[in-house]
């Protein structure tokens, strides 16, 4: 039975392009469709479950998209930056109040674009790129981390921190992810090696900065003019008061 009401949607532009997907997903258009926020949606971000289990703003997103068939988890990290900007706009508009330091800042939402990366390095519909190392002869492959890569990383991490209360183990772990080839060695337990024992930290950070060539995401830097006439950058936080402000 067709509903009586009807409920508005938009358009959002993926900063991947779709590229990175493999042409048999929903997300290789390089666009979703998202509904506005119903007063449906601001149950989600009270839901004391989805609070705890810290999944409250995925939930969100999720329910938000027109197309079922797309699986959160699938989703690049960048592309999802993208749709809770748009989640936003759209539910509440382009303003956006936070207090930085002395200050009280209103952000236009509409200002932030797109991170610029080198879309020559893409190869449609795969999600890897090859890297030779500066400071040794080793090669590897590395991906743009998805929802379900990040959730592997927290989980990782917090694991490690119950076992050694005394180490930080969140660089080499994002690595171990990020990496999925070394010399054309593709088992986890090649990698893990590498990057515990053979990594030097020097090109390790290389893998990070050339992770940020190729990474889509949303360039969350916004500059504001200061009381004292100067201009700042501050970076826009995204909690749950950022979808709900009157919370």
């Amino acid at each position: 039975m067709e509903s009586k009401f009807s409920l508005p949607t938009e358009t959002v532009e993926l900063p991947s392009k779709g590229l990175l997907y493999s042409k048999d997903s929903p997300l290789s258009k390089g666009e979703v469709e998202m509904k506005y926020m119903t007063a449906k949606e601001e149950d989600i971000l009270t839901n004391a479950n989805y609070i705890t289990k810290g999944n409250v703003i995925e939930k969100l997103v999720e329910s938000l998209l027109v197309d079922k068939t797309i699986n959160i988890d699938d989703i690049l990290i960048g592309d999802k930056n993208a749709l809770m900007i748009a989640v936003r706009l759209l539910s509440y508009g382009k303003d956006y109040d936070i207090n930085y330091g002395n200050e009280s800042i209103k952000v236009d939402l509409t200002k932030l674009n797109h991170i610029k990366v080198d879309y020559k390095l893409y190869q449609e519909g795969k999600n890897e790129f090859e890297f030779k190392l500066p400071n040794t002869d080793n090669t590897v492959t590395i991906k743009c981390l998805s929802t379900k890569d990040e959730k592997l990383i927290s989980k990782e991490i917090e694991g490690n921190q119950k076992m050694s209360k005394e180490g930080n183990t969140s660089s080499t772990t994002r690595l171990k992810h990020l990496i999925t080839s070394v010399n054309g060695l593709k088992e986890t337990k090649d990698i893990r090696e590498f990057v515990d024992k053979f990594l030097l930290a020097k090109d390790a950070r290389a893998i990070r900065t050339f992770y940020k060539t190729i990474n889509p995401d949303i360039d969350l830097t916004y500059t504001y003019t200061n009381s004292l006439g100067g201009e700042e950058d501050v970076i826009v936080p995204i909690g749950l008061d950022f979808f709900w402000p009157d919370a």
